[in-house]
């Protein structure tokens, strides 16, 4: 027993017995003794008469640390000054083994040989794709140090796991995050050289062969395997998954509660909401079967269009990587993994009729039909012809864009990734995407609107949040497990990236 979330019957009683509001607390939490010492001791009390679990919890655990929480925002200062103050506020030291800083002991925090930063709030530790749009903003105000730093925590963890947790916790260490890694890579050698790529190439390697896991056994003839999903003939595309099929330790009362309304077995709900925090979409009705809701989620019966975007961009990257370090032959063959990526996305998640990109859904052989922001990774990177993109564009200003920004989705399902939410890292996918192929006229009005919800959310609050209200200014973001958080990492990093030259 190395962590609180393998306490069995202690940590099951606490986190259906809403012990504390967030189900994120009681994890994070640090144990004043010996994890094995607590749990026979609560064995024995639980059964005296007038045990109080409360009391027992505060009495053996300690709160985990509210770093931060002190910070009172100036209003004096504009956005900017206010985000570049806040850098050191959400910057945290080091936590490797080793060190004076080195986590408590049976601590679910994951040793970090580097400073990084936390998107704020309850987040308390450092997460994958939030890191690459922290970047954005880091760069702007020129903090290098912290970027490379980042990135060095990255492969520390890499080398370490095996891939990119969704961010250092011992309770994530059954899943990553939307694979951002050779986007932060291709930024940092912006400003230190291509010697970057050479630096961080077993990193991407790493990340590469773990999102490629499965493939050996769809070689095989399996259908699927881990992040691996055969089409048929030489298509292969990846999935969110994860290596756990329990109740996520951090929303566990939230889980176990959903799976009893739900028609599928525990273990597959419990995959596919995993899968679905995989995905950063954590969540949306993308990740639901046809006119289901919630309990209905299938999130590995799903190919998603912007995940094998990115996996495109990261073979790209190695290829090119390849190219510096003289490896031509592995260059030829990534740079055809690829081609074959590519044409099998076309292919599988753009519909001609509705001129627009979907997830695909593998078990039932056909797009989901739902149309959400996802579809703009394709202009993102660069992958599709110029009529998709104005087709797509067409439907993004028509459907999508609200007075306060671009709407993650067309469906409120009191989900928070979709609408009436709008998410800075999505706004800035949009904006970049809409540049590639020349709609500026589009590309800037999602930014005016992005940045003038920002300012006026600031301005009324002193607080940077998570997620917006896209539709009404006057009403907050909602939806989720839990409240909108402030800080905040990836909207500090989108908003400095998309004012920097005003």
């Amino acid at each position: 027993m190395k962590y609180i979330h393998e306490l069995g019957p202690l940590f099951h009683d606490v986190q259906m017995g809403g012990i504390f509001p967030d189900g994120k607390t009681f994890p994070d939490c640090i144990p004043k003794k010996a994890l094995a010492t607590i749990a026979k001791q609560y064995d024995k009390s639980k059964k005296q008469p007038g045990f109080d679990l409360a009391a027992f919890v505060a009495e053996h655990f300690e709160l985990p640390p509210t770093g931060g929480s002190g910070y009172v925002s100036d209003p004096s200062r504009s956005p900017s000054q206010h985000i570049e103050a806040l850098w050191d506020v959400l910057t945290r030291l080091p936590i490797a083994i080793g060190t004076d800083a080195k986590p408590p002991r049976q601590s679910s925090l994951l040793p970090l040989p580097n400073a990084f930063v936390v998107p704020g709030g309850r987040f308390r530790e450092v997460y994958y794709w939030d890191s690459y749009f922290t970047m954005l903003g880091l760069k702007a105000n020129g903090r290098w140090d912290l970027i490379e730093g980042m990135l060095d925590n990255f492969a520390y963890l890499a080398e370490t796991y095996g891939f990119i947790p969704n961010g250092n916790r011992s309770y994530y260490l059954g899943r990553s995050q939307p694979p951002f890694a050779s986007l932060m890579v291709k930024l940092y050698a912006e400003h230190a050289g291509e010697q970057v790529l050479v630096k961080y190439f077993s990193l991407l390697t790493r990340e590469y062969k773990f999102w490629q896991d499965g493939l050996q056994d769809l070689d095989q003839g399996k259908r699927d395997s881990k992040r691996m999903v055969a089409l048929g003939g030489a298509d292969y595309l990846g999935r969110y998954w994860d290596e756990f099929d329990t109740p996520r330790p951090e929303s566990y009362r939230e889980d176990v509660e959903l799976a009893l309304t739900s028609m599928q077995p525990n273990p597959q709900i419990y995959r596919n909401l995993r899968a679905g925090a995989e995905s950063g979409w954590d969540f949306s009705s993308r990740w639901f079967a046809d006119n289901g809701g919630f309990a209905s989620i299938c999130t590995t019966d799903i190919v998603p269009v912007d995940l094998n975007c990115l996996l495109w961009h990261l073979e790209i990257t190695l290829a090119e990587t390849c190219g510096i370090i003289g490896q031509e032959d592995l260059q030829k063959k990534i740079l055809a993994d690829a081609e074959d990526r590519k044409r099998a996305l076309l292919r599988h998640c753009w519909d001609d009729t509705d001129g627009f990109f979907f997830d695909y859904n593998f078990k039932t052989g056909r797009t989901t039909n739902q149309r959400t922001l996802a579809a703009m990774y394709p202009l993102f990177f660069k992958l599709c012809s110029q009529q998709q993109a104005n087709q797509v564009a067409d439907i993004i200003e028509h459907d999508f864009l609200k007075p306060g920004g671009l709407t993650t989705t067309l469906l409120e399902s009191g989900q928070q990734w979709d609408a009436p939410n709008g998410w800075a890292p999505l706004q800035w996918i949009a904006y970049m995407g809409l540049k590639n192929y020349n709609h500026d006229r589009l590309a800037e009005e999602v930014r005016s609107r992005w940045v003038n919800t920002v300012k006026t959310h600031f301005e009324k609050t002193g607080k940077m949040t998570e997620k917006y209200n896209v539709f009404e200014e006057s009403t907050h973001a909602g939806g989720g497990e839990y409240p909108n958080q402030d800080g905040f990492g990836w909207t500090n990093g989108v908003f400095m990236g998309l004012t920097i030259d005003d």
